[in-house]
């Protein structure tokens, strides 16, 4: 069932069509008043170029305002997951705004874009954790020069299931699981075709909970990342264990029955 596993750091393998994932965590201290830190909190890091996570944060490229100035993307799309916390997004096509705390934004860039996404330290009387995930789909090779588009899902509408009598959740940002479909994707978007298989699942686990992976086509690629929670087990004739903070490439042609046997767990 598990073809191959990896310990997971900043940035996490991918498999075709997903470029690239990275899990955001970064503990900010109380805002400025102007959306960035205090002074004292930039002695010592590499201003423009911080990924070095000092005091338990980092400003990435950002020098009061932590996150990413204005980029270019070409090509791909970004599916933006963030579950704590804000982004101020600002793009070429004219979109602007805040989300987060639960919200998704999933951008095409096709044949260009520029973008910024900055996190702002909204709190200046109390922490601002912010916690978000980044995937980079690729886009189909008819679509790579495709008009870039801008879709928001907002928290309240992302399907959430109640999975093993309550004791597991799953949030559904793209791929039907159990009759439930997602919201829908953009339209030049290898999530756009069914046929594609494309999902996104974010499982959440109490102690003792299972859940199960519905098989999906042979040759589809299947990753399971565990970035919260000691271990989870893989149910079946063997048991095999993804380890904390452990990615693991699995089988996608039969059913994989999870369990978080040791302790609350999320994937």
């Amino acid at each position: 069932m598990i073809l191959q596993k990896f310990p997971l750091g900043f940035q996490w393998p991918t498999q075709e069509p997903f470029l690239f994932c990275v899990h955001h965590l970064d503990h900010y201290p109380e805002g400025n008043g102007r959306l960035g830190v205090e002074d004292h909190f930039l002695e010592g890091r590499n201003i423009g170029q911080d990924f070095q996570e000092k005091d338990g944060f980092r400003m990435y490229h950002g020098d009061e305002v932590p996150g990413f100035p204005v980029h270019p993307h070409r090509g791909f799309e970004t599916v933006t997951i963030v579950r704590k916390g804000f982004i101020d997004h600002a793009d070429s096509m004219g979109a602007a705004g805040r989300y987060g705390e639960g919200d998704v934004q999933w951008m095409t860039a096709g044949r260009g874009v520029q973008h910024s996404e900055m996190f702002p330290l909204i709190h200046a009387d109390q922490k601002n954790t912010v916690e978000l995930f980044q995937i980079w789909l690729n886009l189909p090779r008819a679509k790579k020069m495709s008009e870039p588009h801008f879709t928001m899902f907002w928290n309240e509408k992302i399907p959430t299931l109640s999975l093993d009598d309550g004791r597991a959740s799953l949030t559904l940002i793209t791929g039907t699981y159990g009759g439930v479909s997602p919201l829908a994707p953009p339209p030049e978007s290898w999530a756009s075709d069914a046929k594609s298989e494309v999902a996104i699942w974010l499982f959440r686990l109490e102690k003792g909970a299972r859940v199960t992976l519905p098989k999906a086509s042979a040759g589809v690629a299947r990753t399971l990342y565990l970035f919260e929670g000691e271990s989870l087990q893989i149910v079946g004739a063997s048991l095999e264990k993804i380890e904390k903070a452990t990615g693991a490439v699995l089988r996608a042609d039969s059913d994989a029955e999870i369990e978080a046997a040791e302790g609350a767990a999320q994937f």
